[in-house]
């Protein structure tokens, strides 16, 4: 269901996880965020890749990883994009619906980024570069990267709302979630020196998963 509320209404929906990520894990996304959000502003200027094509992405990955405040978020967003209700809600309960023929690789490419903590297998990735083209798979890539570490943070944020509104999440303590959101803030300039580094030493912005045996 789409959220009409204010943010705080919207993390009540749930109380509890469906997935929940290590502070590992947020660093590690926070390492490769700065260098995605820089394609995604290129982006914003040359219109390679439509922006409502990139908000679709991003649904999808945070429909996978189940976190209550960017939904709201982004259901706000792409509401003022011109979304409908019917199309935001079909990306947030993993309806295919509204997925558009053409788009449809890198919907399943953005859901199998999510399922893979980030981490994506580089023949999954190569797929949508033979598709979409080089270029294009960056931004589709970092479209994915953006959102997923704002996933990683925001459930836990989600997580600490809604405790504060009285309905604690299954599973969760507030020690893991003051340890996500104050040391995830702490290690951010850390995250984003690490990334530079990589750049500079010509590293790619993204980490590939082995391939399974």
């Amino acid at each position: 269901m789409t959220q009409k509320g204010s943010l705080a209404d919207s993390v009540l929906l749930t109380n509890e996880y469906k997935r929940k990520f290590t502070l590992w894990e947020l660093y590690r996304s926070f390492v490769f965020a700065p260098r995605a959000v820089s394609k995604l502003i290129g982006n914003n200027k040359t219109n390679l890749v439509d922006p409502n094509f990139i908000r679709r992405l991003q649904l999808a990955v945070t429909q996978v990883n189940g976190c209550a405040a960017c939904s709201y978020q982004h259901t706000q967003m792409a509401l003022e994009q011109g979304m409908s209700n019917e199309e935001i809600n079909s990306f947030l309960s993993g309806g295919s619906d509204f997925i558009i023929v053409e788009e449809a690789k890198a919907i399943l490419f953005a859901q199998h980024f999510a399922d893979s903590r980030g981490i994506p297998q580089k023949s999954t990735y190569d797929s949508i570069v033979e598709e979409y083209g080089r270029k294009e798979a960056r931004i589709i890539l970092s479209a994915c990267q953006t959102m997923i570490a704002g996933n990683m943070y925001g459930i836990p944020f989600s997580a600490f709302l809604s405790r504060l509104k009285g309905k604690k999440y299954k599973g969760s303590t507030l020690f893991y979630e003051l340890a996500m959101l104050l040391l995830g803030f702490l290690l951010l300039p850390l995250a984003i020196i690490h990334g530079f580094l990589r750049a500079l030493v010509g590293l790619p912005n993204v980490r590939f998963g082995s391939t399974p045996q």
